[in-house]
């Protein structure tokens, strides 16, 4: 199995000798819903860990959620609330939203908040290595002091730039000194220190937790691009200089951005699609396709356009995994399709190539079935390949489900239009004599009807048909041989 690591800069063979695979990944700062740029790096991680246990390894995949920090803060004020109050029903809502999507939970989602005793330790450590410094109030990581500072993204000292949480001052040694500690200021919640009362700053939270939760040295490390500098840069710096061992994580894995327009898709901004709404407006495993037909190292622009046909994609995987098999038969052999998708897989998670062989073997399997062959372990299988992408195949809803009841009424009104319509031949159809009795035989039977009419290019009436079966919770789709229908979700 290969990676792309970004300290590298290439794709190296990912193996574990022994234990489980240590993954951190950074989590939300809840100072506002999620949003799909979230929903995104999720899916991407969640893939990456589903994929690595269908290898056999065993994760342990850690998720923080920043809960201190200057917009929380900046809310809480402006709200008159504490800020626990303003995080907690929002770290609610990215779980349910995580949830919706088929996101596997982290085994431990730590608060920033939980861990300023570790954190302070952690500070302490560093000044007394001569790697942090006091300076009115605050402590800051002193980057000098790490040789190695810059060479995740590949920068230097020399022509850095302060990155966007970054203010230059005066106390500091270099412009590029980070805060460990800040000061409290009046009206912020603060914890006492030997630096006097304040808080920690941003990046420190991520190597307090790291340390707490899987030791000195992990496998993954996992985020979005927009992480690499200056937050995993200084995280780097701090935990090595900690330490003492290097690297402090083997893989840095970053995913690529959501972009709305032309600028990603960002609270800060604005230019936000909440989760829920997607998930109303496409389904939650449409998005996830979606998401997965782009690499995901690539950036990826939002499009209702591109995202609808999605739609019509996962049913055709629906639909392949409701076909009756034969009761007897040669049994299909999808050994190339499983080949091709895990090949896809080591490639640095080619989920793009591993969808295309999902589809493929849907093919195969509908023609396995046609050539009658036995096609249940094809599907079996199609069904654990496909959840390893996280799909869940959900079946309709009972509730989205027309009656019986509903479908006999809609038949005889159809049969009463065909007779005024002059369609005496094809009302035979909706005869007293014909089998009423479940959904398929009805639906059928109009499609049957709706066939012949188009033939007598009697188009306005069969698009009628089309349309108000659609009204009543069921989809036709034409192709040049054949009408399928489905059931809407």
């Amino acid at each position: 199995m290969k990676l792309y690591n970004t300290m590298s800069g290439k794709e190296e063979n990912f193996a574990q000798k022994t234990g489980p695979v240590r993954m951190y990944v950074c989590g939300i700062t809840p100072y506002s819903a999620c949003h799909l740029g979230h929903a995104m790096s999720a899916i991407t991680f969640d893939v990456l860990r589903r994929y690595l246990e269908f290898s056999g390894f065993e994760v342990i995949h850690v998720q923080n959620f920043t809960d201190i920090d200057d917009k929380i803060i900046d809310r809480a004020l402006k709200n008159q609330k504490g800020y626990r109050e303003i995080v907690e029903p929002l770290i609610n809502e990215y779980l349910y939203d995580m949830d919706s999507l088929n996101v596997k939970r982290a085994h431990i989602y730590p608060l920033a908040s939980e861990a300023i005793p570790k954190m302070i330790q952690v500070i302490q450590k560093l000044i007394d290595k001569e790697s942090a410094y006091y300076s009115n109030g605050d402590v800051y990581f002193k980057v000098a002091s790490h040789k190695y500072y810059g060479a995740l993204s590949r920068r230097s000292l020399s022509n850095m730039i302060a990155g966007a949480r970054v203010k230059i001052s005066v106390d500091k040694t270099h412009p590029m000194d980070f805060a460990l500690w800040k000061a409290a200021k009046p009206g912020e919640p603060f914890w006492d220190s030997p630096w006097g009362p304040g808080r920690p700053g941003w990046h420190i939270e991520c190597t307090a937790l790291c340390l707490s939760h899987l030791g000195e040295k992990i496998d993954i490390h996992g985020g979005g691009q927009d992480l690499v500098f200056p937050h995993h840069e200084n995280e780097i710096a701090q935990s090595e200089a900690y330490t003492g061992k290097r690297p402090f994580s083997r893989f840095w894995l970053h995913n690529g951005l959501l972009n709305l327009g032309t600028d990603k898709m960002s609270k800060s901004i604005g230019n936000l699609i909440g989760v829920s709404e997607a998930i109303d407006k496409f389904g939650a495993d449409e998005l996830r396709l979606y998401f997965l037909s782009s690499h995901y190292r690539s950036p990826l622009s939002y499009s209702e356009e591109l995202i609808t046909p999605m739609k019509r994609a996962l049913e055709r995987l629906r639909n392949c995994l409701r076909i009756e098999s034969p009761a007897i038969g040669q049994e299909l052999d999808i050994t190339e399709f499983e080949d091709r998708f895990t090949e896809a897989m080591n490639e640095d998670l080619n989920t793009p190539k591993a969808v295309a062989s999902l589809f493929d073997l849907v093919h195969a399997i509908n023609r396995g079935k046609e050539a009658g062959k036995a096609i249940g372990e094809a599907q079996s299988r199609l069904r654990i390949l496909g959840e390893v992408l996280g799909f869940t195949f959900r079946e309709v809803r009972n509730e989205m489900i027309p009656s019986l009841e509903s479908l006999k009424q809609f038949s005889s009104q159809i049969n009463t239009l065909l007779k005024s319509e002059g369609h005496l031949e094809l009302s035979i159809w909706f005869d007293a004599n014909t089998p009423m009795d479940d959904h398929n035989r009805i639906i059928d039977n109009l499609l049957l009807v709706r066939s012949d009419l188009r033939k007598l290019k009697s188009f306005d009436m069969a698009d009628k048909i089309r349309v108000q079966l659609g009204e009543i919770g069921i989809n036709l789709e034409d192709t040049p041989n054949k009408t399928s229908w489905r059931f809407s979700t």
